[in-house]
């Protein structure tokens, strides 16, 4: 099967390379998916995950990507709840090979049923950004209706889904980010937006949540921010500064097949859009990843016509 691979930190995407891999084998409690759509986060390279297993064993060259979307073609012994021929989304195991190839081998838990009227495209581009805002927001961020919520970078891929399931859950959001995003972040959903270049943070004033994608700087200041009560969350690791009377809570994307459940069903009635910058085959994904100029969402490699 064709899949990309990387086989040296230091060389970052443009040691990517495309190659032919054999076809993995399904262990218990495994599926094998014939990938349609695959994700791909550029951060990942820099993951001990990607270069090394659980025990800190080298395991080079290792497939990067780990959302797809696709269909179910082989069950492991003892696999329960998938079927062969079933559509799927999810989120892979970051310690195992990914989703940048024609084939890939996932634990069944992992994958959720993707509708019939759901793209694969779509699919594929839902697993870290809506796993990772739904989980910031409601289970570490304890978000409720009426509250006020800073979102940074949020015409990106995940602060563009922080931004609209936190309006759909009653919020006030005020989003971050450069001068050129401002009418993205609105049209997400935002009710304000403050570009970082020019204006001054700290004239939001207090919020209830603010949900940090950036760090460094802009992370230790918006910890000024939090209300009493209030919590920041972030996915950059831990917080350089604290609320003085909130919480900070860092944490890592997990797979929960309820959740994306409840992801796609607001996609499906349309009170959710994807943040899509661009689509690439997998013949094109190296040059994809390497981009000439900026790309505003999120890229997709699309592995089957």
């Amino acid at each position: 099967m064709k899949a990309i691979v990387v086989t040296e930190q230091a060389a970052g995407t443009a040691g990517m390379r495309l190659v032919e891999r054999p076809e993995p084998q399904a262990a218990i409690n495994d599926v094998i998916v014939q990938v349609h759509a695959s994700g791909f986060v550029p951060t990942e390279l820099t993951w001990p995950s990607t270069w090394t297993d659980r025990l800190d064993r080298e395991r080079t060259p290792s497939i990067p990507g780990h959302e797809l979307s696709g269909v179910v073609t082989a069950l492991g012994y003892g696999t329960t709840g998938l079927s062969v021929g079933q559509r799927v989304f999810g989120l892979a195991d970051w310690y195992r090979d990914g989703t940048l190839a024609e084939y890939v081998v996932m634990e069944a838990r992992n994958l959720a049923p993707l509708p019939g009227d759901v793209d694969f495209t779509v699919g594929a581009s839902l697993p870290i950004s809506g796993l990772t805002a739904w989980q910031g927001l409601f289970q570490h961020g304890r978000l409720q209706s009426g509250q006020s919520v800073l979102v940074h970078g949020a015409a990106g891929a995940v602060g563009s889904m922080v931004t609209q399931l936190a309006r759909l859950a009653g919020a006030y959001v005020v989003g971050t980010g450069r001068a050129a995003d401002r009418q993205k972040a609105l049209d997400f959903g935002a009710q304000e937006f403050v570009d970082l270049e020019n204006d001054a943070l700290e004239d939001v004033g207090s919020v209830d949540l603010v949900f940090d994608l950036i760090g460094g700087d802009i992370g230790k200041r918006s910890a000024r921010l939090v209300r009493a009560g209030g919590t920041l969350v972030s996915i950059v690791g831990p917080a350089e500064a604290r609320p003085a009377d909130g919480l900070a809570v860092d944490f890592v994307v997990e797979s929960d097949r309820c959740q994306l459940g409840e992801i796609v069903q607001r996609v499906r009635d349309g009170r959710l859009r994807t943040n899509i910058g661009n689509i690439a085959t997998l013949d094109d994904a190296v040059a994809a990843f390497n981009p000439t100029k900026r790309i505003n969402g999120k890229t997709i490699i699309r592995v089957r016509p």
